[in-house]
């Protein structure tokens, strides 16, 4: 089987999976080499796991979107990591992306919530509410 280009690879999976959008795949593509770049700063070149690609993606997509990394998902068709998952097994399944044995769409499932990982850092508490004290009322 020929490897396709990416876009080419992306064209195909548009049109025969509804789910994601293309900005999904870009997202995935360059959370992938946002990844592999901090883990060779870490010292750790090579394979990168599912679980090591989720973590990748969640500093790249806080970096890229902040507060509005929900926001951008949703309309992305991304709801959790299992998504992540389905998007890498998409692209790997057309050659683009590379996979070993020990590999699996498994390998993506509940890496983490997203409330806790999108939408709690950047939630702030409300302050106490302030009660005023009672007047009196005055008869006269």
């Amino acid at each position: 089987m020929q490897k396709l280009e990416f876009d080419e690879a992306v064209d195909m999976l548009l049109n025969s999976d509804s789910r994601y959008t293309r900005e999904a795949y870009v997202f995935i593509r360059d959370g992938l080499d946002h990844t592999m770049k901090m883990m060779k700063r870490k010292g750790n070149e090579g394979h990168v796991t599912g679980q090591q690609l989720c973590e990748g993606l969640k500093q790249y997509a806080l970096k890229q979107y902040g507060p509005m990394v929900p926001t951008v998902f949703e309309y992305w068709g991304i709801k959790c990591t299992d998504d992540f998952g389905e998007i890498v097994w998409n692209l790997v399944e057309l050659g683009v992306f590379g996979k070993t044995e020990g590999d699996s769409k498994a390998d993506f499932k509940g890496v983490f919530d997203f409330t806790e990982a999108f939408v709690v850092p950047f939630a702030f508490e409300k302050p106490a509410k302030q009660t005023r004290p009672r007047q009196q009322s005055r008869v006269v």
